[in-house]
């Protein structure tokens, strides 16, 4: 088995279509793939279509921005059934939230004399606009050189159009994919701004929340991260899992199924031992 079950299409921040995100998978001999798109699962139809055919098993997903003690985490939903009510009556809160803030972005551009973001951002394929699409257009308008200095510049904290936003809470999060029949995966811990007594209590807040999985790899992850993520799920009863975030075949270290494997001992914690595994597959 090679499985990758943390990726994006063009319906969020990535830049293929789904069924170009499932042959890019087959192409790569990926066997488990996740769609994860930012709060949107407008990309799952198409992706299971384009997979129908073929040998590759598709899980269906979501990743959720949420707040956590003032911090934005992203929560990963595994094996969601996503014409869940609830599931879907929080992404479109979310959606709402993401739009508002281009809307805000807009505004902060024209005072600079800069028009055009919103045409610009109405013209993708995209349901969850974020800021990375934003750098895009500052590109493509002449505004900045690069995409990095683009979030540099603008789009960080402290930069000129930043926006800030209130995600959903980490239990809300939690308590949606849970509502949907998914398993519910910290996505990429080691890559908060956390030390590890924080990072540890956000653990255990996940757990306490309901979660059910770290995501203990993914590409560049440092090798002490991922052992500690082990010792963490051991210790909390969790599951692991593992994904590339991939976004853009341009960005080779995050090419679908280059993840780093989990270790012999985390293999036997993997969320392809949850029963919700075996039991969406039959």
């Amino acid at each position: 088995m090679k499985a990758d079950l943390h990726c994006h299409s063009w319906y969020s921040d990535g830049v293929l279509s789904p069924a170009e995100v499932v042959q890019l998978a087959l192409a790569n001999e990926v066997t488990h793939l996740a769609i994860t798109d930012h709060d949107c699962t407008a990309g799952l139809s198409a992706a299971s279509e384009e997979s129908a055919a073929s040998e590759l098993t598709l899980i269906p997903g979501v990743e959720i921005s949420c707040e956590w003690r003032g911090l934005e985490i992203h929560v990963v939903g595994l094996f969601i059934n996503s014409s869940n009510e609830v599931l879907q009556a929080l992404l479109a809160s979310q959606q709402k939230i993401r739009r508002a803030r281009m809307v805000a972005m807009n505004q902060k551009l024209e005072a600079m004399g800069v028009s055009g973001l919103m045409a610009y951002l109405d013209g993708l394929n995209c349901v969850a606009l974020t800021r990375s699409h934003v750098a895009n257009f500052l590109v493509q308008a002449g505004v900045s050189p690069s995409r990095p200095k683009a979030f540099k510049r603008y789009l960080r904290k402290e930069g000129r159009l930043f926006v800030a936003v209130q995600w959903c809470a980490l239990a809300e999060a939690i308590a949606a994919i849970r509502s949907a029949g998914g398993i519910a995966v910290l996505a990429h811990p080691g890559r908060y701004p956390l030390n590890r007594k924080k990072l540890t209590l956000l653990i255990e807040d996940f757990h306490q929340a309901g979660g059910e999985a770290l995501e203990a790899s993914y590409p560049n992850i440092d090798p002490e991260m991922a052992r500690y993520l082990e010792v963490q799920a051991l210790q909390t009863g969790l599951m692991l899992s593992l994904g590339s975030d991939f976004h853009d075949p341009a960005a080779q270290w995050t090419d679908i199924g280059k993840v780093p494997p989990l270790s012999r001992r985390g293999s036997d914690q993997a969320v392809w031992h949850h029963p919700v595994w075996d039991y969406c597959q039959t």
